[in-house]
């Protein structure tokens, strides 16, 4: 087995998250529960997230990190439909758009092998504000 180059190694987001809904608050009401599961290497990392909203319905959503600044697709959700991604170490930048307009900005901050903590406000597709700093553990 070859070993990563010095200074390099695996994206400390790769693997599984879970949502802390104990460490975790929103004005909007809070998710039942949140998974992450973040595949790729480099540049180019797509998250698959299932949920189960307050309602108990189940999404699928994917996004995918390329961390150009510029939009890209981001499935399965109604409150957006594209995310531009700036990442500086282990702090990623989000901003998210429906139909070219921005709705949603955040910031999320990894602790390798422990949790990611992602802030965000923005308005959902009802029009209604909300601010959430959702924490996540590392599985």
């Amino acid at each position: 087995m070859a070993l990563p180059a010095f200074g390099q190694g695996i994206d400390p987001l790769i693997g599984t998250w879970k949502m802390n809904l104990e460490k975790s608050t929103s004005t909007a009401p809070l998710a039942k529960s949140i998974t992450l599961n973040w595949t790729g290497e480099g540049q180019n990392l797509t998250n698959n997230v299932d949920v189960v909203d307050a309602q108990g319905r189940a999404l699928k959503l994917v996004f995918r990190h390329i961390y150009d600044g510029m939009p890209h697709p981001t499935t399965g959700s109604p409150d957006f439909d594209s995310t531009t991604y700036t990442r500086i170490g282990n702090t990623i930048n989000i901003v998210r758009f429906r139909q070219g307009k921005t709705v949603e900005v955040g910031q999320g901050v990894i602790v390798p092998g422990k949790t990611y903590t992602l802030s965000i406000e923005g308005i959902d597709a009802n029009s209604q504000p909300y601010r959430s700093v959702i924490v996540y553990d590392r599985q």
